[in-house]
């Protein structure tokens, strides 16, 4: 059976794809429950060092499987409003995996990023957006809201009035838009996404893995944190820093090279 998410490790970068490029990625409970495992076994591997996350085929992730939401819709009314909030638990704790991933995570948007798909995208520390990217939180579309964390992550992004415009809209963002308004970081070729995500991603994890843990975990706490909160957080993670092999061979190989 084909795997519904793929993981390949390159270079100590785990790339992570959504395979069901049929529906454009579209993320059903089968897809959600594997995407959970694989970023679980991520999260884990201290050998990965960096996570990318793309989508197989011309798509990058075209939001919930509108399969899933036709058979939302007949089941028993009294067992709607349970259902959805037992199946939203499962989207908060992938997007949650992502946001919360100790260490880097890019996603590299290889075409259409829609509704949840949007949503995970922002999830991830950085975008990479190929040139045939688009955005859209096509919720409203749907009648829906945005679940996966847009209403948190995009505001965070591109501010308050542009993504209350985005949200309410739902329009279609292309790459280029996306760059100039913060939306995404960094735009290329198609060709060379990928290879782009595994350098870029190379690139953020030269230092201390321990370090950037930290230093990641307390940046995503900062627009909730009191300038108190945020000293308190740093000074516990650099009781930390002190005891670890990398700070230590760090300081060692330092001071050798200073004393030739």
């Amino acid at each position: 059976m084909t795997a519904l998410v793929e993981l390949a490790v390159e270079d100590k970068i785990a790339i992570v794809t959504l395979n069901r490029p049929e529906v454009r990625n579209a993320i059903n409970d089968a897809m959600r429950s594997e995407l959970v495992a694989v970023l679980e076994r991520v999260a884990a591997d201290q050998s990965v060092r960096a996570l990318v996350l793309t989508g197989a085929g011309k798509g990058f992730c075209s939001g919930g499987d509108i399969a899933g939401m036709k058979e939302r819709l007949t089941a028993p009314s009294g067992q709607v409003g349970f259902n959805g909030w037992r199946r939203q638990g499962q989207v908060h704790k992938s997007v949650g995996l992502l946001h919360g991933m100790p260490k880097p995570v890019i996603a590299a948007v290889n075409g259409a990023a829609a509704g949840l798909g949007c949503d995970m995208a922002l999830a991830c520390d950085f975008i990479l957006a190929s040139e045939q990217a688009a955005f859209t939180m096509s919720f409203v579309k749907r009648g829906l809201v945005s679940d996966g964390g847009g209403m948190y992550f995009l505001p965070r992004r591109v501010g308050l009035p542009r993504a209350k415009d985005l949200i309410f809209t739902g329009r279609v963002v292309e790459a280029n838009e996306a760059l100039a308004i913060g939306l995404a970081d960094r735009v290329t070729a198609p060709d060379r996404l990928i290879a782009d995500a595994v350098a870029w991603a190379c690139e953020l994890t030269q230092g201390s893995s321990v370090s950037i843990a930290f230093s990641k975990t307390i940046l995503d706490r900062t627009f909730e944190s009191t300038e108190e909160q945020v000293f308190a957080l740093g000074r516990e993670a650099q009781a930390v820093c002190y005891t670890t092999d990398e700070h230590r061979d760090a300081v060692t190989a330092f001071l050798n090279k200073a004393g030739r």
